[in-house]
């Protein structure tokens, strides 16, 4: 084969490729953060997570708010808006508790696990058989028995929080 022939079929092959990210990107229903996004759905309100755990975080309902936006802010084209978006995601704290996980011949803790449980409601005011209510989530992180819970809490929640986000938005946007 000569050199113009090479080049000729890689051109071919990059203008094939080229030409069939942009069909399955136009369709609107898949795109490349694994979302399925109807092409007519514009925003969403994220409201803010009621905190309704017995054991108290006073941030934990802000962070989990604010991470989750973060993530539809980067990975969708919806604009968020603060009423009546296209989709809804309205969410509460559950849960928040320390249980020790592993136990030493001693009958002690050698580690205890952060657990913090959200239930969801997801709102598709488009395509409303899409929605659902009371679906719950939980992410966990564990840390050294040997360690205070407020040593270890914040990196522990942002863990934690980096996960829920990832599971809600699985969960509402990307039909896993």
């Amino acid at each position: 084969m000569t050199l113009r022939n090479n080049i000729i079929a890689s051109v071919c092959v990059v203008a094939a490729l080229a030409v069939t990210a942009f069909l399955v990107q136009s369709c609107g229903i898949y795109s490349f953060t694994g979302t399925s996004i109807q092409p007519d759905v514009k925003t969403i309100t994220i409201n803010y997570f009621e905190y309704k755990a017995l054991k108290v975080n006073p941030s934990l309902s802000n962070q989990i708010t604010e991470a989750l936006k973060d993530k539809f802010l980067r990975l969708t084209k919806l604009e968020q808006v603060d009423m009546d978006g296209d989709l809804e995601i309205i969410g509460e704290v559950t849960g928040y508790d320390v249980k020790a996980t592993a136990i030493t011949a001693n009958e002690q803790a050698a580690q205890n696990r952060l657990t913090v449980n959200v239930k969801i409601a997801f709102v598709d005011r488009k395509y409303p058989e899409n929605s659902f209510e009371n679906k719950s989530f939980s992410a966990y992180a564990d840390f050294d028995a040997m360690q205070q819970l407020d040593a270890v809490e914040s990196s522990l929640c942002e863990e934690i929080v980096e996960k829920l986000c990832e599971d809600i938005f699985n969960g509402t946007v990307a039909n896993w």
